[in-house]
């Protein structure tokens, strides 16, 4: 005789059935890819015959590869300079939209457009600004400023246009630092200030010893997120600067142009995830103590 499923059975039962369609496409969708990029990456692979097996012959060729460190140099400037860059744009956006003033809701919601306006158009506009013939960039640095001697094409050379797409990427992405850091700023008790300001601690003071450790953890994710998006950032910097080859831009341009080395491509996305994953690690255990 079929014995009966008591209701905790039946619960974890029911919730098994209800995750295995998430369960499903998230193996469909992000596990099978991986594993398959995996297993490209020690192959010569072909768009038409049959895959050559060559070991680690994939990742040799990277390790001596020197536009691989160059490409690997110019990642970490940009997630470094873009990181901070919206961190601190976004902390002291958050600062300032946290006091009261007139207009203040408008303010904020103005805050939020570069984050939200569609990407292919403000592209196009920052490369109208930093044209070198008709930009307003270059007229002021050169006409009115005259902090260069000549026209430059900064967005076309390698070594400039990284700072350009640094400054994009911290004009772009800054307000999502700033409503993380905003919303945690408006939950902070005011009783604290207000037993400051009668011992006597400074607006610095009050800062550094109560603002920054209410801010500690968001301010932790937010950074680990902001890394892990700007490490893996393609679309922004391909469409401002192609020249500049951060690890993504240059994989694309390994994979899919020219001869099409798609084994290599496969062990360039798996060195950039293994890198990615040891920074996770250390930094989840190190910084955010989780």
């Amino acid at each position: 005789m079929k014995r009966e499923l008591r209701i905790e059975e039946r619960e974890a039962l029911l919730g098994r059935r209800l995750i295995l369609p998430a369960l499903l496409v998230i193996t469909g969708l992000i596990v099978y890819p991986i594993f398959y990029n995996i297993y490209l990456s020690f192959f010569d692979v072909h768009v038409y015959g049959a895959n050559r097996f060559i070991g680690f012959k994939n990742y040799l060729d990277i390790v001596l590869d020197r536009e691989f460190w160059g490409a690997f140099y110019t990642t970490i400037v940009y997630v470094i300079g873009t990181t901070l860059g919206t961190t601190l744009m976004g902390l002291l956006v958050a600062l300032v939209m946290n006091r009261e003033f007139p207009l203040r809701g408008l303010v904020r919601s103005l805050i939020l457009l570069p984050y939200v306006a569609p990407l292919i158009s403000v592209v196009f506009s920052w490369q109208f600004l930093f044209d070198p013939v008709n930009g307003i960039v270059m007229h002021t640095l050169v006409e009115q400023l005259r902090l260069l001697p000549e026209r430059i094409n900064l967005i076309g050379s390698p070594k400039n246009g990284i700072w350009v797409a640094v400054l994009f990427s911290i004009w772009k992405n800054f307000p999502f630092t700033y409503l993380m850091l905003l919303s945690r700023l408006q939950a902070i008790d005011q009783n604290l200030y207000e037993a400051a300001e009668i011992d006597g601690a400074s607006a610095l003071q009050k800062f550094w010893y109560l603002t920054l450790p209410e801010l500690y953890f968001v301010m932790g994710a937010v950074i680990l997120l902001r890394f892990i998006w700007n490490f893996n950032k393609f679309e922004e910097i391909f469409l401002l600067a192609p020249n500049v080859k951060v690890l993504s831009v240059y994989t694309y341009y390994t994979a899919f142009t020219g001869t099409l080395d798609l084994g290599k491509g496969a062990a360039l996305a798996v060195v950039q995830f293994s890198i990615l994953i040891i920074f996770i690690l250390f930094y989840v255990r190190k910084v955010l103590k989780w």
